[in-house]
């Protein structure tokens, strides 16, 4: 729409995204990767705390995965690195040669603050929408 302005509220408590870029050199090297992600996830639901939740999303003719975590809070990203297993994941792609870049997105808003102006609470769908946590079942 012509003239619209979005309307972004950074707010760190409100969630992260964060997004890792692993380049490989061959698909084997890519195949080791994917399947030190697949065997790190357990570890980091159990180990990392504010941890909701990750895809990993792999283009084996271009050798590149991305995995794309997402995180209640900037405080809970930190807790990654109290994840034994991730610090030799690291290295693993270190080792292998695989080229990594990573972002880390903030939550901005409500959708319809930041996409048509319209006012609204910047409620974040990392957490729950009440003060009680959902015990089951789709609200």
């Amino acid at each position: 729409m012509v003239g619209m302005r979005p309307t972004l509220e950074v707010n760190p408590a409100g969630g992260q995204v964060v997004v890792t870029r692993f380049e490989c050199t061959s698909v084997r090297t890519l195949l080791a990767i994917w399947l030190s992600h697949i065997a790190l996830r357990s570890d980091v639901r159990q180990q990392a705390t504010g941890f909701v939740g990750v895809k990993t999303l792999v283009n084996v003719r271009q050798r590149t995965l991305l995995n794309i975590s997402m995180w209640t809070d900037i405080e809970s990203v930190y807790t990654l690195g109290e994840v034994r297993q991730h610090g030799f994941a690291v290295r693993l792609a270190r080792r292998m040669g695989v080229q990594t870049t990573c972002g880390i997105f903030c939550f901005a808003g409500n959708c319809q603050s930041v996409m048509f102006g319209v006012p609204a609470a910047a409620r974040s769908p990392f957490h729950p929408l009440s003060s009680g946590e959902m015990t089951g079942g789709v609200r």
